[in-house]
């Protein structure tokens, strides 16, 4: 209904026929057109459409309170930010009530003397979906009255009212929510006090302030986020408050790899650079998040962010972007040695245990880095290896040519910011480093030939055929037994 069309008054609403909902039934009849209609329920939400989008739908049509719990990173307040779509575009309320009061309902003292005084004429206001819904983070500081509301002294000495009167109450954030969506984000946070005090919300739909009985009837849908409570170590959601919460929907991270990439893709906010990102760099940086769920030094209990991916991505388009301003050329093409520019998005983002904190977390993310380029490395290329079985043919070992370059005493050494024709002569002077590619893995330009090469001599790294040591942003590779022979010569 077009704005200049929205009646103006409550004779003017009653005429149109327009009856009251509940905002549950409100979502009800919403959902079902869109799912009837074949949209989308959520947008950006990938993923949960075979697991968590469903027990979604099922709560919001049995009319439940629910609850997302998961691990960070889940898309878990991205969901509840969303369920406001499922309103009506837009509610008539009363003006100048603070609980978005329904015309033919109100609730409040003032509500109701504006309707015995003006009738029909009551003038009535329009509430946008948007403005229905409000969310509030969990912290130990939390009181009842930012949540439900207080006793307001001053207001009360001002108009001259008794503390028990329902017109000196400061309403808190729930109330102001009424006919609405309310959000509590990590629940486990709110001390259990405060917890209690949601009780009468979920189970009566009405509140209590300070003992006085009052039976203000509010009408809304209340969703909440938690992580798992065997992670948290800030406290508990206590049993009454669980019981209440009707539905309770696991969220998980992304399964696949491609879907890994889907989020990545739309969440990345570095579209300026124009570079192209070659497909298995793109599943190597999400392996590395693969690689830190099922790492011993992670803490999995505390999760693997799907934002590392993100931020991995970003870091590394921009050091695409450095390498291109600092040459002063338009090679915005990807390297191998760019990888490690992710390291600094990784170290923030995994919580270690023990036996990683003793490796520190910046070795952790060598090294999970290590084992996802071995992953994506073996989809493409022979497994690598250093030994030959005996009668083995000496052509079976496709990297052997590679290996004696290196074993003569040859070393390579690359940066990220090498101008692109020396990188490319470094590059094609190891021999036979592009006779393997060509065979197993061929690209489909000069450019993406090199850093396939330079992917080869990193799984060989990773593989203990060669050796590789980074200093700064320079990458040298050699020989390994020249290298401990060098060790033990410097002990010596």
């Amino acid at each position: 209904m077009a704005a200049k069309d929205r009646p103006r008054t409550l004779g003017e609403l009653k005429k149109t026929g327009w009856h009251s909902k509940t905002v549950k039934e409100e979502l009800r009849q919403n959902l079902m057109q869109k799912i009837k209609s074949d949209k989308p329920i959520f947008d950006a939400i990938v993923g949960y459409d075979r697991t968590v989008v469903p027990q979604i739908v099922n709560a919001i049509l049995a009319k439940h309170n629910f609850i997302l719990l998961g691990l960070r990173g889940q898309a878990k307040s991205r969901i509840i930010r969303q369920l406001n779509m499922l309103l009506d575009d837009y509610i008539p309320v009363l003006p100048g009530t603070l609980l978005n009061e329904d015309p033919l309902h109100p609730i409040s003292p003032k509500g109701r003397k504006m309707i015995e005084e003006c009738g029909d004429s009551t003038q009535i206001e329009w509430l946008w979906r948007e403005d229905r819904f409000h969310e509030k983070l969990a912290t130990p500081d939390v009181s009842i009255a930012d949540l439900i509301g207080d006793i307001d002294p001053i207001k009360a000495a001002r108009e001259k009212l008794d503390i028990s009167n329902e017109e000196v109450i400061h309403w808190g954030i729930i109330p102001r929510t009424n006919r609405g969506i309310f959000a509590i984000n990590e629940l486990p946070d709110l001390q259990p006090r405060i917890q209690v005090g949601l009780l009468n919300i979920l189970e009566e739909n009405d509140i209590q302030v300070r003992g006085f009985p009052l039976r203000v009837p509010l009408d809304m849908l209340l969703v909440f986020t938690a992580n798992p409570e065997d992670y948290t170590n800030r406290g508990n959601i206590i049993t009454p408050l669980k019981d209440r919460i009707d539905s309770q929907i696991i969220t998980h991270y992304p399964r696949t790899i491609e879907e890994s990439r889907q989020i990545t893709e739309h969440e990345n906010t570095h579209k300026g650079v124009g570079a192209e990102i070659p497909e298995f760099i793109r599943d190597l940086i999400e392996e590395v998040s693969f690689q830190a769920r099922g790492s011993e030094f992670v803490n999995q209990q505390s999760g693997v962010s799907a934002r590392i991916s993100i931020s991995a991505y970003e870091n590394f388009l921009s050091n695409i972007e450095r390498r291109a301003l600092t040459n002063k050329d338009d090679d915005y093409f990807p390297r191998m040695c760019d990888i490690y520019s992710i390291i600094p998005a990784i170290t923030g983002k995994i919580e270690l245990v023990y036996e990683g904190e003793q490796e520190g977390s910046v070795l952790v993310s060598f090294n999970l880095i290590g084992q996802a380029i071995n992953n994506v490395f073996a989809r493409y290329f022979p497994k690598p290896s250093k030994d030959r079985s005996r009668g083995e043919r000496p052509e079976a070992n496709p990297y052997e040519a590679i290996v004696d370059f290196f074993s003569s005493g040859k070393k390579l050494e690359l940066s990220d910011s090498l101008p692109f024709p020396e990188y490319k002569k470094r590059l094609e002077s190891v021999a036979g480093l592009k006779d393997v590619v060509k065979k197993h893995f061929p690209a489909p330009n000069d450019r993406e030939m090199l850093l396939r090469m330079e992917f080869v001599l990193e799984a060989m790294h990773q593989n203990n055929m060669i050796t590789r040591e980074i200093h700064d942003s320079a990458i040298q590779y050699s020989d390994v037994f020249s290298k401990m022979l060098s060790g033990m010569g410097g002990m010596q």
